[in-house]
């Protein structure tokens, strides 16, 4: 089973963030991604996709 890749838009582009996510926390205008090994990124994002088919997820900065 291949895991989600999370990616923020830039522009019209996606930057891939991390790979392999196990959890996504959202809080105010954070979001909080964990893999499954431990590594985790935190940044002012919203969520703008989940496509649970492709096992993607796409965040954008807000405003």
């Amino acid at each position: 089973m291949c895991m989600a890749k999370a990616y923020l838009d830039v522009g019209g582009e996606r930057e891939l963030l991390i790979e392999d996510v196990a959890s996504v926390d959202c809080k105010d205008s954070r979001v909080r991604i964990a893999n499954l090994f431990g590594e985790t990124r935190e940044l002012e994002a919203v969520i703008r996709e989940i496509d649970f088919q492709n096992g993607s997820i796409v965040l954008e900065r807000p405003g």
